[in-house]
């Protein structure tokens, strides 16, 4: 199960949201999924940018979980956000195959428009870095293995 992106972006207060995170050497991607499955944000920022945006949306959403990415810098990555003031649980997700899944889902979310629908997926280019759409994915595999669990 997907998730569902919302036209009115304004969060839920009274439920907490998960933030998933794709860090990679020079730009992460940023996603925030309530448990509901409703996308509430999602950006991708500069390395040197992750901690103050991370504060930032601590502040607007009530992020019960960090949920990251199990390969590039992982374990830094994990080490570092544990060190914010009252840190949420973080966990690790595997993210194998990710960045392939997020270019299937980018089409899906903004499927192409005029002639360039005409064209097969394979031969249209992705205009922007598509990390955030990773980080959703992540919270979509945490999101899984938790209901997996239940059943």
């Amino acid at each position: 199960m997907g998730v569902i992106v919302s036209e009115s972006r304004s969060p839920s207060l009274s439920q907490p949201v998960i933030l998933g995170l794709d860090p990679g050497r020079q730009k992460c991607g940023l996603a925030i999924v309530g448990v509901d499955r409703i996308l509430r944000y999602q950006e991708v920022v500069t390395v040197d940018a992750v901690l103050s945006t991370v504060e930032r949306l601590r502040l607007r959403f009530p992020i019960s979980t960090i949920v990251l990415g199990d390969q590039t810098g992982s374990k830094q990555w994990k080490e570092t956000l544990a060190q914010m003031a009252d840190p949420p649980r973080i966990m690790l997700v595997d993210e194998r195959y990710t960045s392939l899944e997020a270019r299937d889902r980018y089409w899906q979310m903004y499927p192409p428009a005029g002639l360039a629908k005409l064209l097969p997926q394979s031969f249209r280019t992705i205009p922007r870095p598509i990390d955030d759409i990773v980080a959703i994915l992540l919270i979509e595999r945490y999101l899984n293995r938790l209901t997996e669990n239940l059943a």
